[in-house]
């Protein structure tokens, strides 16, 4: 099987996300297939810059394949029409043009898409959001798969995203709960799709001191969207209410400004160093409502690390209740309650953290995750060669539960 994988940015500099997930999957099927990655020379996704060097390279052992950014976004620009749209009546028209400023605007890689498609067994799009999905999955739809990352945000109750989810040959979903919501969403139980999502790796932890004081800690972009101003703010209130020494670390590159705090310590961006930070932490919190896996989430538990999820999100909240590996909150009061019972009860903790290392250990290892994607794309590389309609077709279930 030759499979090209489509994504927006790819390389080890990209740590997280879509992108991270697409990297992770070329490096561990590469052995079973010939995986193809066909992405940007962007890698930063709010201004698609071409930073990287167009045409082929080998990264660990994996072709890509980078196309050039057209034309950047402008990032002022789209904002104020995304706030547009938004708050009033828009048309298909407005939703095209929101698409187009969104980006990335690669017209090479839909040329070679398009005029190489016959080489390929089959097309893997990562994340229904962006335009490399969006313009690419309608040139070959026919051998084309949708890994789609879908959770309940603003941007997919557009019209324009209807289509899309109606033309893939079938779907790769992270999560039960991503399934649930992209099937009742979009009404398309004819399009078959499995569960299956990624494998971790135990992460290796390197010899770095970090903190003497006791720490929670947050891992990943620090944005508004990633629910950072509302821990803040929640995290703020804990230590009115409680005068609780616990301090908040954070690390990953910031987009909202941090609050200016004794107890809050923003470390920046680090990559295999965050490992020592994770498993020395009392415990992980993630304030995001919009996930469709959490990696950060399955690597603290790999580590024994329990955590603080916000149960708003269906994904965190699914896996806060089929692990027992932490702790998951609604509201405010229920935050401080959480985070006042974690830090009272290191019985408590040891043991969330055990469960959640051993459901990370039963359902995301990597012997297991590839051979179930191997044998999924080889039913779709043979009802592709076929010609059989997805029509009629019964989706796969995985129970990874």
């Amino acid at each position: 099987m030759r499979i090209a994988f489509v994504v927006q940015r790819y390389g080890p500099e990209i740590n997280g996300g879509a992108e991270m997930e697409a990297r992770l999957l070329a490096e561990h099927l590469s052995p079973y297939m010939q995986i193809d990655v066909l992405t940007t020379c962007a890698v930063d996704y709010m201004t698609w810059e071409n930073c990287l060097a167009p045409g082929l390279e080998q990264v660990n052992s994996v072709p890509v394949r980078r196309f050039p950014v057209r034309t950047p976004r402008n990032v002022a620009a789209f904002n104020r029409f995304s706030s547009e749209i938004l708050a009033r009546s828009r048309s298909f028209y407005d939703e095209m043009q929101w698409m187009e400023l969104q980006g990335p605007d690669t017209p090479e890689l839909f040329d070679y898409i398009q005029q190489h498609q016959d080489e390929y067994d089959l097309f893997l799009f990562f994340t229904y959001l962006y335009a490399t999905t969006y313009v690419g999955l309608q040139l070959a739809p026919h051998k084309s798969l949708l890994f789609p990352t879908a959770h309940d945000e603003r941007w997919i109750h557009f019209d324009i995203f209807r289509p899309l989810f109606h033309l893939p040959r079938g779907f790769i979903f992270n999560s039960h709960e991503e399934e649930e919501f992209t099937r009742a969403k979009f009404r398309n139980d004819y399009i078959p799709g499995i569960v299956l999502g990624v494998g971790i790796d135990i992460p290796s932890v390197p010899l770095v001191e970090t903190l003497k004081d006791e720490y929670i800690l947050y891992l990943g972009r620090i944005d508004s969207s990633k629910g950072c101003d509302e821990l803040f703010r929640y995290f703020l209130r804990y230590k009115e209410a409680t005068r609780d020494p616990v301090k908040l670390v954070l690390i990953g590159a910031a987009v909202t400004p941090v609050p200016q705090h004794l107890d809050i310590i923003h470390l920046g961006y680090m990559k295999e160093e965050r490992f020592a930070w994770l498993r020395d932490a009392q415990l992980l919190v993630l304030p995001s409502a919009y996930e469709s896996l959490s990696l950060v989430t399955l690597e603290a538990w790999a580590l024994g690390v329990p955590v603080l999820l916000n149960g708003r999100s269906p994904v965190l909240r699914g896996h806060c209740q089929r692990s027992n590996g932490g702790l998951f909150y609604d509201n405010e009061e229920e935050f401080i309650e959480s985070l006042r019972l974690l830090r009272l009860k290191p019985e408590l903790r040891l043991r969330l953290g055990r469960q959640g290392e051993a459901y990370v250990t039963q359902n995301y290892q990597w012997s297991r995750v590839t051979k179930q994607y191997v044998a999924f794309m080889r039913q779709m590389c043979q009802q592709t060669a076929s010609g059989i309609s997805s029509v009629g077709v019964n989706r796969q279930r995985v129970n990874r539960s």
